[in-house]
Formats: C-alpha cells, sequence, structure tokens
C-alpha cells in the first residue's frame, strides 16, 4: 500500500465485529500506529492524531471476516504494520459488507472542501467492484462505487463537501476536479450533500458476485484537495466525440486514420460463421422439435429454452440499443420555441426512442447558448450550413440535466458518415446497418437484444425483438419510488385503450415476421422496493391515500376489503385501525402502522394490481401479435417483488428482468424455482475508465481484458441457469462522454466506441462465450437424450 500507517480508529483502538452465517461472532482490538503524512492532499483529520470522543465501530460485517494482517508497503506479510483484511463471503451471499460506524455521530461540517480518503488494497488475482455509502443520522446515503483491480494496492477519496457536488451538469458522473493523486470513487445515485454534522457510518459492498473476494483498509482520514481545476468542465470532447484531455487506445487523431481502422475491420468480417447455426440461429446440431413457424417457449430436459421457427433449440444472446436515438448528448445551445413542433397527443413513442428529430431550418437563425456550461465542454460543433450539421438533434424534453431542452448532436452518427465518407443518412445508415449485422454474426452473437431501429425488422436477416411504450393519459398510481415515472392504473379504461393501440402499432412495424422472437412492453417500472414494507407496498399504500372517486385502483381495493370484511369494524379488528366508516376508507386514508392482516390485503392488492396489468397487455398481445411472444417489462432488480414477479409469471410468455451485477447469483434467483418460467436478461453490462470515458457504467471493470472476463462469467452463469433463456448486453455504442441527452448517462458501455471502433477484448470474449453457448447449455441432456 502506499501508506502503511493503520488510521481505523477515533481512540487510541476499535472494537470489530465480524459475523457471518457460517463463523461465530469475534471481536479483535486493533492497536494504533503512527500517523505519516499523505503526499496527495492535506491531511486535515486523522482518526489517530485527532481523536473524537467516539470510536468506530464495525458493527455491520454482514457475511464477511475481519481480521488483522501485518504488512510492509508492497503488502507482503511484515511485523510493524498492521491492515484490515476483509474476507467477503459473497459466492453464496448476494450482499456482503464492511461497516464503519460511530457510536456518536461525526461532525465533519467545519472541513471545508474535503473527502473520505483511505488506501484499499486487493490481494487477489479478480478484480473487485465496490459499492460505497456514507450516511447521516437522517438516513441519507451518499452512493459511490469503484473497482478495486486485481493485485493491487491504492489511495481512494469520496469526494464529501465542494462546489462540484453542487453543479447539476446534466452528466452521470462529472470529471475529477481535485488535482490529487487519490483515485477518486464515482458518484452513483442519492443525496451528494448529507449532513455532514450527522454523519453515521462508511459502508463498503459487494454484491452480485460469483466468488469470495478479499479486500484490505488502511489510512482512513479526511483530506482536503491541494488545489482545484476549475476549468475541469471546460474542453472536454474533441470533433470526433472522444476525451479531450486524455489518450487511450484507439482514439482518433484524423478522419483518415478512422477510415483507416474501418477499412481494416470490414476485411476480417467474411463469411466464417458458425457451422452449427439454423436459418434462424438456433442449434442446428442438437435435437428438433415441434417447429411452428414462429419462436415459442417449452421445457426440454427440465430446462427452459427458447425454439426457433424451425424446431431448434434457441438462447438468445443479443445486445440492445442498436439504435441512434441515444447517441446525441445535449450541446448547451437552443431555439425560439415557437419553431419547435412539440409532442401530438396520442404518440405512443417516447422523446428518447424518437430519432435525432433535427430543428426546423426555420429555427436556426434564432439559434443562441442556453447553457454556457454545456457549450463550453465542446472544442468543436459544426455550423448549420455544413454537412456535419445533419447530425444535430432536438430533445423537447429530458428525464434530468442542466437544462430541461434544447439541441443535442451525435457524433457518433457524425463519425459514421466519415468512415464512410458520405453526407446521405440513407446511405450511411444503410451501411451501419449492414456492418452491425456482419459483426452480430461474425462475433457469434444469436439475436439481437430490446430497442433495435426497425429498419432492421424489414431485413429479414437476423432474429430480433420489438418494443413498445404505453403512453397515455390514464390514471396512475405512485410507488413512492417513481425513478422513471409513476405506475399506469392498470384498471383504467384509459390504460387497456392506450396498451391496445401500442401493440397495434408494434404489430404493423413487425408485419408478423418469423424473425421477431417477440415484444417488450414498457421497462423499469417502479413495482416496489424491498427492505421495508412501506418500499414493498407503495403502490398499495398509495392506493389507500387517494379517492375513491377519483381512482380505478382506489376503487377495486375498496371493493377488494367491502367484499372480504363486509363491515368496516371487521376490518378495524383486523387492521387495528379506527375508521369511522367505509366513506372514510374511500375518501382516501394515510395507512402508516401495519400488522400481518393488513400487510396480507396490501400484498393481495399489490398481486392483482401487478396481475391487472399484465393481463390487459397480454390480451391486446393476442389479439393482435398471437404469433409472438409476449416478454414481460424487463423488470428492474430494485423495482420488483415477490407478488408483481408472481403475477407476471401468470400472464407473460417470459419474465424479463434486468441485473446490473456480476454473475446470475443463487442467492439472489431462488425465486426462479418458485415461479418456474422461462426468463430472460434484458439488460446487464461493465465498463471502465480506460475508454477515455468519465463513467465505467454500472459494473465497473479494472480494464478492457477485465471487462471481457466479467462478459463472459455473466453470460455463462446465465447458460448454466435452467431458467434463463437468453442474455442482452446494454448497449452497442458507448454513451456520449457528455452524456446521453435523456439523462447524462455517460458509461463505457459499448462493444463500439464513439468512433464506431469495438473494443477487441469484449469481443474476443463474446466469441468464445458464444461459440459454445450450444454445447454449454444442452450438450450433456441432447447426448442423455439420445441414448
Amino acid at each position: 500500500m502506499k501508506y502503511s500507517n493503520l488510521n481505523l480508529a477515533a481512540l487510541s483502538s476499535c472494537i470489530l465485529l465480524a459475523s457471518c452465517s457460517d463463523q461465530p461472532s469475534s471481536y479483535t482490538t486493533i492497536v494504533k500506529n503512527k500517523e505519516i503524512a499523505v503526499q496527495a492532499a492535506n491531511v486535515i483529520y486523522n482518526f489517530d492524531s485527532k481523536p473524537l470522543q467516539n470510536s468506530i465501530v464495525v458493527d455491520h460485517a454482514k457475511y464477511a471476516i475481519i481480521s488483522q494482517e501485518q504488512t510492509d508497503a508492497t503488502g507482503s506479510k511484515a511485523s510493524n504494520n498492521n491492515v484490515l483484511k476483509v474476507d467477503f463471503l459473497s459466492e453464496e451471499h448476494h450482499q456482503s459488507m464492511l461497516e464503519f460506524t460511530a457510536e456518536k455521530p461525526w461532525d465533519w461540517s467545519q472541513q471545508g472542501d474535503f473527502g473520505l480518503a483511505l488506501d484499499i488494497g486487493n490481494p487477489k488475482p479478480t478484480s473487485v467492484h465496490v459499492y460505497v455509502s456514507v450516511k447521516d443520522s437522517q438516513g441519507a446515503a451518499h452512493n459511490r462505487s469503484f473497482v478495486v483491480p486485481a493485485n493491487s494496492d491504492d489511495s481512494y477519496v469520496i469526494e464529501l463537501a465542494g462546489a462540484d457536488l453542487n453543479q447539476e451538469t446534466g452528466i452521470r458522473s462529472n470529471p475529477f476536479s481535485w488535482k490529487s493523486e487519490y483515485t477518486p470513487i464515482i458518484w452513483r445515485y442519492g443525496s451528494k450533500n448529507i449532513d455532514l454534522t450527522q454523519v453515521t457510518s462508511v459502508s463498503f459492498k459487494v454484491i452480485g458476485v460469483g466468488e469470495d473476494k478479499v479486500l484490505t483498509f488502511d489510512n482512513i482520514e479526511l483530506v482536503k484537495p491541494k488545489s482545484i481545476d476549475t476549468n475541469y468542465l471546460k474542453g472536454l470532447v474533441d470533433q470526433f466525440g472522444q476525451s479531450n484531455k486524455m489518450d487511450f487506445v484507439n482514439k482518433v487523431s484524423s478522419v483518415e486514420e478512422l477510415v483507416s481502422i474501418s477499412n481494416d475491420e470490414q476485411a476480417t468480417l467474411n463469411d466464417d460463421l458458425l457451422s452449427d447455426r439454423s436459418k434462424y440461429n438456433g442449434w442446428s446440431d442438437g435435437p428438433k422439435l415441434e417447429a411452428t413457424g414462429f419462436y415459442r417457449v417449452e421445457k426440454y430436459q427440465d430446462v427452459w429454452t427458447l425454439v426457433d421457427p424451425e424446431g431448434y433449440l434457441f438462447f438468445s444472446n443479443g445486445i440492445a440499443n442498436i439504435r441512434m436515438a441515444n447517441t446525441s448528448t445535449i450541446t448547451g445551445y437552443d431555439f425560439d420555441a415557437n419553431f419547435i413542433k412539440q409532442r401530438e397527443p396520442g404518440d405512443l413513442t417516447p422523446e428518447d426512442s424518437i430519432g435525432l428529430n433535427r430543428a426546423p431550418e426555420a429555427a436556426w437563425p434564432t439559434r443562441e447558448v442556453s447553457s454556457p456550461l454545456r457549450a463550453d465542454m465542446f472544442t468543436w460543433l459544426p455550423k448549420y450550413d455544413e454537412p456535419m450539421a445533419k447530425h444535430f438533434g432536438y430533445r423537447r424534453e429530458v428525464h434530468t440535466g442542466v437544462i430541461d431542452k434544447g439541441e443535442t448532436y451525435s457524433f457518433y452518427q457524425a463519425n459514421l458518415a466519415r468512415k464512410y465518407q458520405s453526407d446521405d443518412l440513407d446511405i450511411i445508415e444503410q451501411k451501419w446497418r449492414d456492418t452491425t449485422i456482419k459483426r452480430m454474426q461474425n462475433w457469434g452473437f444469436t439475436s439481437f437484444g430490446n430497442w433495435v431501429d426497425p429498419n432492421y425488422y424489414d431485413m429479414a436477416e437476423y432474429p430480433y425483438f420489438a418494443n413498445g411504450w404505453i403512453i397515455g393519459d390514464y390514471k396512475t398510481v405512485s410507488s413512492g419510488n417513481d425513478y422513471w415515472s409513476p405506475l399506469p392504473d392498470p384498471f383504467d379504461p384509459k390504460f387497456k385503450e392506450r396498451a391496445y393501440a401500442t401493440v397495434k402499432q408494434i404489430s404493423a412495424e413487425v408485419k408478423n415476421s418469423p424473425w421477431c422472437v417477440g415484444v417488450f412492453i414498457d421497462n423499469e417500472k417502479s413495482w416496489g422496493q424491498m427492505g421495508s414494507i412501506t418500499s414493498q407496498y407503495g403502490v398499495a399504500i398509495s392506493a389507500l391515500k387517494l379517492a375513491k372517486s377519483e381512482s380505478p385502483a382506489k376503487r377495486f381495493f375498496s371493493q377488494q376489503l367491502n367484499k372480504k370484511y363486509k363491515d368496516i369494524n371487521t376490518l378495524n379488528t383486523a387492521w387495528n385501525t379506527n375508521f369511522n366508516s367505509w366513506q372514510v376508507l374511500d375518501s382516501g386514508i394515510e395507512l402508516t402502522e401495519f400488522n400481518d392482516k393488513s400487510i396480507e390485503d396490501l400484498a393481495t392488492f399489490l398481486y392483482e394490481f401487478g396481475k391487472q396489468y399484465f393481463a390487459v397487455v397480454n390480451e391486446a398481445m393476442d389479439t393482435y401479435m398471437p404469433n409472438h411472444l409476449y416478454m414481460g417489462v424487463r423488470f428492474a432488480d430494485w423495482g420488483m417483488t415477490p407478488e408483481v414477479r408472481q403475477a407476471a409469471a401468470e400472464e407473460v410468455d417470459v419474465v424479463s428482468y434486468n441485473y446490473y451485477k456480476e454473475v446470475i447469483n443463487e442467492d439472489f434467483w431462488q425465486f426462479l424455482k418458485i415461479i418456474d418460467r422461462p426468463s430472460i436478461i434484458g439488460e446487464f453490462h461493465n465498463g471502465s475508465l480506460d475508454s477515455g470515458l468519465l463513467n465505467p457504467g454500472l459494473i465497473h471493470a479494472a480494464n478492457q481484458e477485465d471487462r471481457g472476463k466479467k462478459y463472459a462469467e455473466y453470460v455463462n452463469s446465465a447458460i448454466d441457469n435452467p431458467y434463463i433463456i437468453g442474455t442482452h448486453w446494454f448497449q452497442y455504442i458507448d454513451s456520449p462522454l457528455t452524456g446521453r441527452a435523456l439523462d447524462g448517462e455517460n458509461y463505457n458501455v459499448g462493444f463500439v466506441s464513439v468512433t464506431d471502433i469495438p473494443y477487441q477484448p469484449l469481443v474476443d470474449a463474446a466469441k468464445k462465450v458464444n461459440k459454445n453457448i450450444y454445447t454449454r447449455r444442452f450438450g450433456k441432456r441432447a447426448a442423455s437424450n439420445e441414448k
């Protein structure tokens, strides 16, 4: 480690409690060591040199074993220097955690601009993605994440006070403003400004991995930056949409270089494809089941599987979000709103799913800076009378950002124009589609994922999934955690009307094609969050607050309770409440105390609510697309409950999940045995900072080689799971460096960069996995069946 002293206690020692399911609790005393100066920043507080009146207590070491280890600066065992060694028992436990807590809250409010710094080592040959949370006494959490590379020691910092935390930029994770040798721990979500007078804990978690992890901790202290880069948000992007401030592999410096790299790649996209694939990418070397002319699901040899139109076993491994819609970034310019066509009533397409949608020519003379901060991020943007201006776009609304609408630019599409040496958008996009299909075939993928440009549908060359959103003026119900939006009220007749309109439109686009595997409707709805009664049953609790006369969902809930209890006094006895009449309940009530009976009724309503939603959409699918699979809603792991999963399993053909972890770990996915339905992963990814981007993504890898390793581990774990029938990586193209227009996502999660250059280590890993998909999943079972 860089610094070998152990600053883990606020007094001369601290108490460490380690607990896990397999080990008894144990206590260890850590002895204070001498303080050593930090070179990268000014130390303003050191837990040894300036003790508080309370100690740090590690009392939440859940599924982790804590021990004391003596090391020297290189990490080898010695006799003088102590570090805290933590064995995370993460192979068998979905979440394992080390938490430092205060006996009395720490007051860090007088430190000015500062961060919490610490040294972390990883003695193992695999990287560790760590989730960090700093909490105050009110429960507000400042959440970040980072990767500790294999066999590494480094010094990290969590910025807790400073101007950047109060600066909205439209970027999911800003550049680091400190001039410092510390590696910054990257912002994720929560409260950027917790109550620094009442800091209660700092936790480190390992979640959703396939093996036990080991980390060492040392030199925990509060530090100030020596200086701040006041231009850290200026001049970020070069003319190719790349980082203007750092070099990396395959950074392009000229159009000629871009064209040369493209030509070299095209020469490798040959016809040497996998020989065990059927016309529709099923397993032609395997058993042939009933052929229906369309994709379907079946349980074969106790394993759920897709079956292709010709009857061959099919596992869907593909890449999602292959379209231009999410390639643009907000430029900081806008136009007179009178020239911008607004959304039409009844529009079925979300703003971020529309193409670039350039402002009309009549608006161009009114162009002006709407956000100097955004505009200064770019070193180059074309003029509107230049050919490269064809890659401008416009967003009439965003989910989050520094401005709520404005001009956008797609550097990715501009780079396609450069590499294909054409200003004709039709030619550019056709060459892009041809190249993309060649890549998918050569890389061995069996299908596309969700959110594919509908122009691929008519090519009839590659299996795909269609998608739609049920948008409309129906009633809604809050879950209490409406990240994207409140839930539609499925009991509202208007919801059924809009669901049918949505599926009808998808049907018109698909044209009953056998290349369409199925249809995803909606995405990452906030159905409820596990962890507490109020978060799990937020939909039901919110429905109770509504007036029966205004809410179809509340009307159903009231009828359900009335039918069960008949008399309001009976309900009061069951719930331990004192409502005077059914009219009081019908007018809207706030339930804050719960018992077994009320929780049972909340759970029943949540199930019925989900059941109604999925039944309505399923009926629409049966009406307009009876030959195609209903693929569900792509549950986010943070936004689903057992009740809603069960409701979906009873109505959809395939239950879909977006799961951003490192593997399909048994501890989390035990519920698959309960619902026993075919399931598919709609989204997963990982990324790294060696790409030149500012944020790796939701899962961090150490470098591009590590991305490939983590990719293989994830997909292979899914292939080995008997319930999972496919995995879809999100996404094809890196996010824009300055964040996608919708919400600022700026992730290195593409198989290709903004210059459309593939990340070869990731491609190589995928090719190896794809080559063995069918023999790994079905080989032994098929051989056994033949015997």
